[in-house]
């Protein structure tokens, strides 16, 4: 990466993600997560916000912030690691649909990028307490759910059940 700034946001953020979604799946042996994809995959899920240009996270390239997740998911792929790549693809918000992609004419491929798994999940839900503009800083539930209003009503029902779910 070259940007000593950009790096340490993205491990301190990833870092805290994985923290969370390990703890999450420690507290749940009942839904039997791999533990190991579960670490990597939190550590790798944000790796496309190198090519945004996103200033306020010391991101310098050309796309637009919305799209680090499938830039991220094209670069997990080329490397082998397709479980990765829609981990990456699938934590904005509580995912994307192709209606609302098309409904807001979001830059990105019309898709469905919608968590599946339960490790999609999880680290799409722990994400969500975590900022790369406020690194010390956790969000609460009320905080973290406030963040998704602009995502739309679905996103927040959806992050509801996460927590009784997970929690």
């Amino acid at each position: 990466m070259g940007n000593a700034a950009l790096e340490n946001i993205l491990l301190k953020h990833s870092g805290d993600v994985a923290r969370r979604a390990l703890a999450i799946a420690g507290n749940h042996p009942e839904l039997e997560i791999d533990r190991e994809f579960l670490y990597q995959a939190a550590m790798l899920h944000d790796i496309g916000i190198v090519y945004v240009d996103a200033p306020a996270i010391h991101c310098y390239g050309t796309e637009p912030y919305i799209r680090h997740g499938i830039i991220g998911a094209d670069l997990l792929r080329k490397e082998g690691l397709p479980a990765h790549a829609r981990v990456a693809e699938r934590h904005t918000g509580t995912g994307l649909t192709r209606d609302e992609i098309l409904k807001q004419s979001l830059p990105l491929p019309p898709a469905d990028y919608v968590p599946e798994t339960l490790e999609e999940q999880i680290i799409c839900y722990a994400d969500k307490f975590y900022s790369k503009t406020r690194l010390s800083e956790e969000k609460t539930f009320e905080a973290a759910l406030a963040s998704l209003r602009k995502f739309g009503e679905a996103g927040l029902t959806v992050f509801q059940e996460w927590k009784l779910r997970f929690e």
